[in-house]
């Protein structure tokens, strides 16, 4: 059996946060719905991107930061995700590592950008995103370090990739290498119309290959079509 180097690993979204102050007007200029997560294709990306006064970039996504946060704590901590070789793809690769976990899956040689959130923050608090989910969206099995993944002592999965059946099976994939190794396997539901999309999905891989699952109370009434527990 492997040795227990991590106490985590992470598995999701590799996704680079770009920050700019925004009035309504702009939003009313660009079609952006206030305050709310927009999917778009990466020419409006990279439109939006210019458009942005000020950017900051940070590195992001809802695993990634958490997989940060517990490194920040002081747990060991590992990720796996997609990025493409590509400026981008380097900022995210450098900012985990420079939190201390390491982040070396290979990154995409063509095709898709690296994933990017272009977030507009008006002066009531609110946050507009505009997510190009890119090269996130092509990881697949081949991707999972099974090294890594026998390495940590939980697998943690990020409900949000699972959008595309490449990423399905790398969830099955990993979490079966974890639990043949003895490991812990944990889930997050992300977000109510994740749990929509892929209801059947979660519940087999619940029942199957996962030993805990991080969700709210919206989230579980609809893993379980119930009013009520």
């Amino acid at each position: 059996m492997s040795e227990i180097r991590f106490d985590v690993v992470g598995l999701g979204n590799a996704i680079v946060d770009v920050l700019s102050r925004a009035d309504d007007s702009f939003l009313e200029k660009w079609g952006i719905h206030k305050d709310a997560m927009n999917l778009i294709e990466e020419d409006r990306a990279e439109a939006l991107t210019e458009a942005a006064i000020d950017p900051l970039y940070t590195s992001g996504g809802s695993g990634a930061n958490t997989i940060a946060g517990l490194a920040s704590f002081g747990a060991k901590a590992a990720y796996i995700g997609k990025v493409s070789k590509d400026e981008l793809g380097s900022q995210f690769t450098r900012e985990m590592a420079a939190t201390g976990v390491p982040f070396a899956t290979t990154p995409l040689e063509s095709g898709p950008a690296t994933a990017r959130s272009i977030i507009f923050v008006t002066d009531d608090g609110a946050r507009s995103m505009n997510t190009f989910l890119g090269a996130s969206v092509l990881f697949s099995k081949n991707d999972v370090d099974e090294e890594t993944v026998r390495s940590g002592g939980i697998l943690y999965l990020e409900g949000y990739l699972f959008d595309r059946e490449e990423a399905k099976e790398a969830f099955v994939f990993a979490s079966e290498i974890a639990r043949a190794a003895g490991r812990k396997v944990a889930l997050t539901l992300s977000d109510r119309f994740c749990v929509d999309r892929h209801r059947a999905s979660f519940l087999q891989l619940v029942r199957n290959n996962v030993d805990i699952v991080f969700a709210n109370e919206e989230e579980l009434l609809s893993l379980y079509q119930t009013d009520n527990f």
